[in-house]
């Protein structure tokens, strides 16, 4: 079953460059170098054989991946509920024990917490979706549960 995979412009063109790289200088390492371990002879104990074999494997498996995530991409755009509440793609400014953080809702192929960056899917994403201006987020961790005030919406 497929899935919508939201991504931002830049999310979108990362993936298009990494499946381009993949699919044209990755291919073509990988061939070269079955290629050349194959004139080593004897290849059921070709250790350079079957270890380019299990990277042309995985190379493959990671464009199948990424083909995925651009055939279901769904393009985040700003500015289309005029910020009322918390959607993927907007950011907010959250007050959690007496500090200020910002973090902007992307989808799980962007995410990168330690950037700011939460999947809508992630456990704090999903405790934002919806939320407007004042109001509380929570969200249980293992310390107990943390309550996120919404300061801002862009």
């Amino acid at each position: 079953m497929s899935e919508e995979k939201y991504l931002t412009k830049a999310g979108l063109e990362k993936v298009k460059k990494e499946v381009e790289y993949l699919k044209t200088v990755k291919r073509k390492e990988i061939s070269e170098r079955i290629a050349e371990a194959i004139k080593l002879g004897d290849l059921s104990e070709n250790a350079e054989y079957h270890e380019a074999k299990d990277d042309q494997g995985l190379n493959e498996a990671r464009v199948r991946e990424l083909e995925e995530i651009l055939h279901n991409a769904v393009l985040i755009t700003n500015g289309t509920n005029k910020k009322k509440n918390v959607e993927v793609g907007t950011t907010i400014k959250v007050q959690v024990n007496n500090s200020e953080k910002e973090f902007t809702i992307v989808g799980p192929s962007e995410a990168n917490p330690a950037n700011g960056l939460i999947s809508n899917e992630s456990p704090i994403g999903q405790a934002f979706i919806g939320k407007k201006l004042g109001d509380i987020a929570e969200v249980e961790a293992p310390a107990g549960i943390i309550k996120y005030k919404i300061l801002s919406i862009e």
